[in-house]
Parts: structure tokens; sequence; C-alpha cells
């Protein structure tokens, strides 16, 4: 930890020294105009984040077959490019289209030593494709209707974030709750309408959720515990509602939400959110096949304002409490990107144990904070300021005996805003076995991972 940390102090202090300060970049994105006012428009964004990670693996963790007691990879968690627009006063169109999750080990089928062969150049793909049309515009009051495939989402705030601007490294995956399930990395196929009346924002959705078979990976059988049905396919049906107190969020690209505006807007919000499905999931109680619907809901606050509008600084918060209904008996682990490849102990119950995993999703409930701090502007001259700042997720799941702890702390150099930032992150989470109490998991110590990340985005 200290040796990545005198790293990054000294690549800030050799950059201060050797570049010449400079800024005379008249634009400050790639948009083309449609009509002289500049409100009909085609614009492109790209966004890069590469990560150089140390990690403490889990126990039994192998890495292309050799046991691993850690891990040092380097990745790309998401690169993605945007091409939006809008066409006239009603008619709005977005794509993206991009990677995530991009190592030495990522292919598909995954890395295996029975001789299926694995491709690594496969991980590109579209996130988002659809269009709106604008029903009605009064100042900043507006409704539109949508469709295609879409983040647009019911659950939180964090179920749809704008991943260019997040205050802490990474997102609380566990709010994105289906993902790579029945979804295509949290996007699904949908009708939505979204808008903002008064002080309410507002989206809802009805979405075809994908099948489970088709998600990459080997289907988990059913058994006693609940798991993603394969039988009686029913849409999905999502709601969120934003009280703003003051200022609005940026409503621009469909669904997405600002992680924060580093104190350029003025924004403290009341969000409740849903997310229901009929028989999402299924479990085996004898020789009887038990359906479950999933119901997960939410209710947050968000705070994210300027402290000194003189000096720049600013303050980011945010709390919530997630309800999250799988069915009896739902656990699924998951690491983010993860480095290893297999386990010497796997855990009986639960699958995809190694590496960095631990289990992200469940039955029960959960509460999630975090908060950050914005120094000055121009802390470091012309290289930027600082943002420290902290995250707790706190779940209470059904099969584990214990609530379960996963915190994190950082700091984001800010380059340049949200254009050019690294941020380096302390995360330590829990790590599990079998208990004496049949399907039941207990804690068996912590790990922790160390992560330098570079952001890039215009």
């Amino acid at each position: 930890m200290k040796k990545i940390l005198s790293i990054f102090l000294l690549t800030g202090s050799v950059s201060m020294a050797q570049v010449k300060p400079t800024d005379d970049n008249t634009r400050n994105d790639i948009r083309y105009n449609l009509n002289e006012s500049g409100s009909h428009y085609v614009k492109v964004t790209f966004t890069n984040q590469a990560w150089f990670r140390f990690n403490e693996s889990n126990p039994g963790t192998t890495v292309l077959g050799d046991p691993k007691t850690n891990t040092f990879d380097i990745g790309l968690r998401r690169t993605r490019m945007q091409l939006f627009g809008q066409i006239t006063d009603r008619i709005f169109f977005y794509t993206q289209f991009g990677m995530n999750n991009f190592n030495k080990v990522s292919a598909s089928p995954a890395y295996n030593t029975t001789g299926t062969p694995s491709n690594r150049k496969v991980a590109a793909f579209f996130h988002d494709a659809l269009g709106e049309y604008e029903i009605q515009r009064k100042g900043t009051s507006f409704i539109r209707f949508g469709g295609g495939l879409t983040i647009v989402n019911g659950f939180s705030r964090f179920s749809q974030p704008g991943i260019g601007s997040i205050m802490t490294m990474d997102v609380p995956v566990f709010a994105q709750a289906t993902v790579d399930q029945t979804d295509q990395f949290a996007r699904k196929l949908a009708v939505y309408s979204r808008g903002q009346i008064g002080k309410v924002n507002y989206r809802v959705s009805v979405a075809d959720p994908f099948p489970v078979e088709t998600n990459g990976s080997a289907t988990a059988a059913i058994n006693q515990n609940a798991v993603f049905s394969q039988r009686h396919h029913h849409k999905q049906f999502e709601g969120l509602l934003i009280y703003n107190i003051f200022e609005t969020d940026d409503n621009t690209t469909p669904g997405y939400l600002t992680g924060t505006y580093l104190g350029k807007r003025r924004v403290l919000n009341i969000e409740a959110g849903i997310n229901a499905r009929k028989n999402a999931t299924w479990r085996r109680e004898g020789v009887d096949t038990l359906y479950h619907n999933m119901t997960l809901w939410s209710v947050a606050a968000f705070l994210d304002m300027p402290v000194d509008n003189a000096k720049g600084t600013a303050v980011s918060a945010y709390l919530g409490y997630f309800s999250t209904d799988y069915g009896r008996g739902y656990l699924r682990y998951n690491g983010i990107m993860n480095p290893a490849t297999g386990t010497t102990q796997p855990i009986a119950g639960v699958g995809g144990t190694q590496g960095n995993a631990y289990p992200m999703f469940g039955t029960g409930s959960v509460i999630y904070a975090q908060a950050g701090y914005k120094f000055k502007d121009g802390l470091l001259g012309s290289q930027g300021t600082l943002m420290p700042y902290a995250s707790l997720q706190y779940a209470d799941y059904d099969r584990l005996r214990d609530g379960m702890s996963v915190f994190n702390v950082g700091l984001n150099w800010l380059i340049k805003g949200h254009t050019g930032k690294m941020s380096l992150n302390y995360e330590n989470r829990p790590v599990y076995r079998s208990s004496s109490v049949v399907n039941e998991l207990e804690a068996n110590g912590r790990r922790g991972a160390v992560t330098l990340q570079y952001q890039v985005s215009i």
C-alpha cells in the first residue's frame, strides 16, 4: 500500500515539475451542430478506465492452473464510445458501444483446460441503442417515451450510473441487481417513459429480460436455493421517482445519473425505486419445483453541492436502503474483473468464489453509504485538485450467518475534472467458508485490494 501510494504521489510531483502549464483547447466536447442555435446536434464521447491492481486472493485461488495467494493484474474496467443526438425538437437517439472487465484471462468461452477453444477478441458490444420521442416540454419539465436496448431502470440511482462521473473508483455493483444474468451488462430491451415534472424526476419501464441461458456462463442447476428460472418467462416492471429539493439532475442521456457534479450543481434528492418480475427464480423442494417473484426496492438520499463557490470546494454523499428479494436462498458471488480462473477450495452451494469475489448479491437487505470532499480548485496548481472518499456496503443476506461489510477508501486526483483523473482505491472484503449450519456460510477472514485507475474521458 505504501509503495503504491508513493508511486501515485511521485507521478503527480514529476508531472507538475516537467509539464509546462497549458490549456489552450477551445472546445470541451466532440459535437456537430445541425442548426445555428445548437439545439439540434450529434455528439461523440469516449471514456477509458485502465486498472492497475494488487489483490490478496481468496483461499484456494488459482490463476491459469497455478495457486496464487496474491495477484497483480492490468485491465480495462470500461472502454466506451457514445454516439447520440437531438435530431429535431422531439426526436432523440442514443447508442453506446464498448467493452468491460478486460484483462489477461478474459475470453469467451471462459479460460479452461478441457480443450474448448477460447477467444479473447470478443469483448466489445452495443450497450445501448434506442430512440426517444418528446411529447411535451415546458421550461425544465418534459415527458419522453422511448424504447430499445437501454439502462433505464427502476431500482436505484446506482442501477443506471453515469460511469464517467463516478465519485468512488467504481460503482456499488450490487445495485445492478441482475447484471449479466437476465440483462446485457445492466441493459435490457424495454419500452419506457422518463421525464421531469416540476421537482419530480421519474422513469417507468416495461422490460423483456433475457433468458439466463444466454449469459455466456454455465447455467446454475435448479437446487434448494433460488436461481434464475428457465421457464415461465415474464416481463419486468420498473419505476424510479426522484424528488429534487434544489436543482435537477442532468437529464440529457436516457437513464444515466451523474455520480458527482464536482460542485457545478446544487443537488439534494430523495429517491425511491422498484423492480419487480413474476416467477423470476425457481428452486427445488423435494420433488416440487417452486417459483418465486423477484421484488427489489430502495429508498435513498443523495447530496452533491458546492461548499464554497469561490474556492471550488464541494461535498458529495449518498445513503440508501435496499430490499433484495430474489427468492429463498438466493446468493451469488461476483468479483469485478476477476484476476483468477479457479479454486481448489470450492464452497458448496455457490460458485465463482476465487480471486477477489464475494457474495455481492443475495436475498436480504443492504445499506450502502458513500461520502467525499473535493478540495479547492488549483490545490495542485495547474495539475488540478484532490477528492478523498469512502464507501461502505453492509449486507444482511439470508444465507450468511453474520452481516457482511465491504468498505472502500480512496483518493481522486482530478487532473482536469472527470476528463482526466487518477483514483487510488483500497477495498477490504470478507471471505467465507461453509458453516456448521446447513446451507449457510460463515466468515473466514478478510482480504484487501489496492487499485490505481487512470480515466480519460471526453
